[in-house]
């Protein structure tokens, strides 16, 4: 496992050990398109995908959103979730603070934001978005020591994502307008530390 990645400018490269969850073992292991792109490209082509993330098509236009987040110089990290051993997720971890989303919300240093879209369709409906957000979100302030809060902003109209977040530990901070959508600003703090 790697250090923890607090430098600026960066994100963890979430190459972290595999952990227990009520859904199974799950790891987040960061894409490689060369492995995953025809899978993430099948799952952007899922209907219920595709009418948040917006990106069915050919694999074409898969890898043009990956690309810009796998250069070196990128705030964002996509990664496959797997969960007890099989790929059924993908998540992109960034620094919220460095993301555009920066300039709709009051952002703090070190921000770190969490986007999801759940591939296989029998893990919908079951709570394992909620298990899994749990998860990622305590790996987040676990790597990334500065960072006292995970952000996300699910789209307003997508109810069973926002719900999932709410169930894994964010609130609900505000309603913010993006250039492509009506969000949901959750936020999930840092659990204050006692002295023993």
């Amino acid at each position: 496992m790697s250090p923890p990645d607090a430098h600026a400018g960066s994100v963890p490269q979430a190459d972290w050990a595999p952990v227990a969850t009520p859904a199974g073992v799950f790891q987040l292991v960061p894409v490689r398109p060369e492995r995953d792109l025809a899978t993430i490209s099948r799952w952007m082509n899922d209907p219920v995908v595709a009418a948040f993330w917006e990106l069915a098509g050919d694999e074409t236009v898969t890898a043009r959103h990956l690309t810009p987040q796998l250069d070196g110089d990128s705030h964002s990290t996509p990664c496959i979730g797997v969960l007890s051993g099989t790929p059924m997720s993908y998540w992109e971890l960034y620094r919220a603070d460095l993301d555009p989303l920066a300039r709709h919300y009051p952002a703090r240093p070190y921000d770190m934001g969490v986007h999801l879209l759940i591939g296989e369709g029998r893990h919908r409906g079951r709570g394992t978005g909620t298990t899994l957000l749990r998860a990622v979100s305590d790996l987040m302030l676990a790597h990334v020591p500065l960072c006292t809060r995970v952000v996300a902003e699910p789209d307003l109209r997508n109810l069973p994502s926002v719900s999932a977040f709410l169930g894994a530990g964010f609130r609900f901070s505000a309603e913010i307008e993006l250039p492509e959508k009506r969000a949901a600003l959750m936020v999930r703090d840092r659990p204050h530390r006692t002295r023993p």
